[in-house]
């Protein structure tokens, strides 16, 4: 089935990337019979270290949604302390939330886009009650098991998507202190994996670990080291 066309006022708007999201999407999809819309986002795409997770999250049909979830945005843009609270209030509210792991070895293996798609795919198959329609954040789903919408910058856009954000991160940050008790030479409890100057420099003096993405320039530079 062909995804209905988007909504004209906000569809190709500028984007605030410190903006709250609203259901202005969700509530167009509901009032055309699409109860079950499934925000979809990862976290940990441009880390150097760690698995990538993607979360899909359905909320109630219901304009209160909004209300219920205020303050959640795109995670980056919240603290750790914020995250937790508001995954919290997420995964009691929504219809169901589906969560997916790609580990390192498989994105370096299969490559970022595709690890991308299956973490998406793996993410929409965890949800207890299927999905009738995908709302995703910049990236589309290739063959697709519902009709779908690709929006730049859906976690400032989408309450769904910054739904799903929200969860994504607070799952990977779990799974990245957890790797800090087997490799604390890293600290991933303070960068998550990625690309500060703190990670730089533990990968230039004790090299990759095995939980490094050796496909990733800056990691490929210290393997053999």
């Amino acid at each position: 089935m062909a995804a209905p066309a988007a909504p004209r006022p906000a569809a190709h708007a500028a984007v605030d990337r410190r903006a709250y999201p609203s259901l202005e999407y969700e509530t167009w999809l509901w009032a055309r019979g699409y109860a079950r819309v499934a925000g979809i986002d990862e976290a940990g795409r441009g880390a150097l270290a760690g698995p990538l997770v993607a979360a899909a999250v359905i909320l109630p049909p219901e304009p209160a949604c909004a209300t219920a979830l205020a303050g959640v945005r795109d995670s980056k843009l919240l603290t750790p302390r914020q995250r937790a609270a508001l995954n919290a209030r997420v995964q009691e509210l929504a219809l169901a939330v589906g969560i997916a792991i790609v580990p390192a070895s498989l994105v370096d293996g299969a490559g970022l886009s595709a690890a991308g798609q299956l973490a998406f795919r793996r993410a929409v198959e965890a949800l207890a009650h299927p999905a009738e329609f995908l709302l995703l954040d910049a990236f589309r789903l290739n063959e697709a098991p519902a009709p779908q919408l690709a929006l730049i910058h859906g976690d400032a856009r989408c309450l769904s998507i910054a739904a799903a954000s929200v969860v994504a991160k607070v799952a990977r940050d779990a799974l990245m202190d957890e790797l800090d008790a087997a490799f604390p030479e890293y600290a991933f409890h303070r960068h998550k994996g990625y690309a500060t100057a703190v990670h730089q420099v533990a990968l230039e003096s004790h090299g990759p670990c095995a939980q490094h993405r050796r496909s990733y320039a800056p990691v490929r530079a210290r393997c053999g080291r």
